[in-house]
């Protein structure tokens, strides 16, 4: 893949998989807060598996569509849009009531120094899209960063563990998952907590980052020597199809790859590719961010994206210079301090 054309060809293909679940989910797909990096490859994998299985459901964007283009990309795709600020009520209230809702709204970076609207967008909000929402099924986008660092010897947090968030992006964040709890059990709500970490996308992600370092010569910081990643499209087609496994109370779903990846091990396979020299800093530390999808991968399959093609990908989007988004993920962080 060469072309952000291509890769966004292989992004939004559909699987069997897919097109069968979604012939056993009634009602349109509305998809709020779209336009983030991976709400526009999700609604088109939506759209494109809705046409080719042959069924009649309509995909609609919420977003406030501050780039004009995106707007126009997706209803060119036969994407519904509409134009919203989901904290003005009175845009809220005039949304569609649809049978499907996957919910993509939240703040991350920026967090530092403006945590009343982190907690605005990923707290109260998720309040009143479930009261507007109580008879649709409900798919909400979270995050590992509600779990503790686990120690990468003893094995990664499962949906069991007891979840203990640390900083205050990853405290809103169970906020969100808590409230949402409250009406799935006040209005008998389906949904599905989807505890993401980290998707990886050919433009950005901790791949991209590890693999822009070797190939720029600068040095990689180890302290968090591990991580889990899963290809954008392998997390956007499971949470389509997580819709089908909604219920009340919710079901709390972790999504990443099956492997707990070295940080060192992944510098190293760039710096192969690369014919350079991974450059490190600091000292792997004894516990890391990593979670445990085996759940996931018994509902869905394991992901269809390898580990090693999305490293050979990746490193030949570099060697082409291909577009990347200027958005790091700051998995190095372990303070939540975003």
């Amino acid at each position: 893949m060469k072309t952000i054309a291509e890769l966004e060809e292989f992004m939004t293909t559909p699987s069997v998989e897919l097109m069968e679940e979604l012939k056993n989910i009634d009602g349109d797909i509305l998809i709020l807060g779209v336009g983030g990096k991976m709400g526009p490859t999700l609604a088109k994998l939506a759209k494109r598996a809705i046409d080719n299985a042959g069924l009649n459901k309509k995909v609609i964007g919420v977003s406030r569509f501050s780039s004009n283009h995106l707007r126009e990309e997706l209803e060119a795709c036969g994407i519904e849009t509409i134009a919203a600020d989901l904290l003005n009520e009175a845009n809220l209230q005039a949304l569609p009531n649809v049978k499907n809702i996957i919910y993509m709204a939240g703040t991350k970076f920026g967090t530092t120094g403006n945590e009343h609207f982190t907690w605005g967008m990923n707290t109260y909000l998720p309040g009143r899209v479930a009261e507007k929402f109580p008879n649709s099924r409900i798919v909400s986008f979270s995050t590992g960063n509600v779990y503790p660092l686990t120690n990468v010897l003893n094995g990664n947090c499962s949906e069991e563990t007891s979840v203990n968030p640390i900083g205050e992006y990853a405290q809103s964040c169970l906020g969100r998952e808590r409230i949402f709890t409250h009406f799935s059990y006040k209005n008998h709500t389906p949904m599905v907590m989807f505890r993401l970490n980290y998707a990886i996308d050919l433009r950005y992600g901790v791949i991209l980052e590890i693999a822009k370092q070797v190939y720029q010569d600068q040095p990689i910081d180890l302290r968090m020597g591990h991580v889990n990643v899963i290809w954008q499209g392998d997390a956007n087609e499971y949470a389509i199809r997580a819709l089908a496994h909604c219920d009340s109370p919710p079901k709390v779903l972790n999504i990443t790859g099956p492997e707990t990846i070295s940080v060192r091990w992944l510098a190293e396979e760039f710096a192969k590719r690369f014919n350079k020299q991974a450059q490190f800093i600091q000292e792997e530390q004894p516990t890391a961010l990593l979670n445990n999808a085996s759940l996931a991968h018994q509902l869905f399959g394991y992901p269809k994206v390898t580990l090693r093609q999305m490293i050979d990908w990746t490193a030949e989007w570099l060697k082409n210079d291909g577009a990347t988004h200027n958005k790091p993920t700051h998995f190095q962080e372990r303070q939540g301090a975003f």
